[in-house]
Formats: structure tokens, C-alpha cells, sequence
């Protein structure tokens, strides 16, 4: 299952370098080059909302390699747990964002 993740920000220019060097850096760990897909942003109410399609491969491999932290959230479903773990990843690498499911 292709997870796909919903980001709100309110700086995005800032925020979309910090996400592709975050993700840059979990492609270049688990191999998973070429492992994600941005939608266009929209913005509303002076926040920016856009999507983050992850690939087979780099969600695949972002689940093995962190399995042991991931498993540790409190969530009932794997994708939830997912995208908290890519939340806190997110913000440790500097980026003040909002991330949930998107359906």
C-alpha cells in the first residue's frame, strides 16, 4: 500500500528544502532513490497544503530500517503510525508542519 501523507505548513519554501533534504537523506539510508512524489501546493487560510506520495521502495525501506521506532507509536493502524514517525522525523530536521492520512 502506497501511503500518501497531507502536509500543511506556513512557511512552505522553507519547509519543501528541509522536506527534500529530510527525505533525500532516508532515500540515500534505505536506497529508495527516486522514492516520492510532491502534489502542487494550495493554500488556504495562510497555510500550504500539499501531498507526499511515497514509492514501494522508499516506504518499504523507510519501515525496515526504522521498524523498531515506528512500532512504538501509538496507533492503530501501520499508516498512522507511519506518518507519525515521519512527523517527528520532519520536525527534528527543523520543519514546522502538520502531517496527517490522506485519504
Amino acid at each position: 500500500m502506497n501511503i500518501v501523507l497531507e502536509v500543511g505548513t506556513k512557511n512552505y519554501v522553507g519547509d519543501l528544502l528541509s522536506i527534500k533534504k529530510a527525505l533525500s537523506h532516508l532515500e540515500s539510508l534505505v536506497d529508495g532513490y527516486n522514492g516520492y512524489v510532491l502534489s502542487e501546493p494550495s493554500p488556504k487560510f495562510g497555510w500550504t497544503f500539499f501531498k507526499i506520495m511515497f514509492k514501494p521502495n522508499l516506504q518499504n525501506g523507510i519501515e525496515k530500517k526504522f521498524s523498531d521506532m515506528i512500532i512504538k507509536y501509538q496507533a492503530n493502524d501501520p499508516a498512522e503510525k507511519f506518518a507519525k514517525f515521519m512527523t517527528d522525523y520532519f520536525i527534528s530536521r527543523g520543519c514546522d508542519v502538520k502531517i496527517k492520512i490522506s485519504n
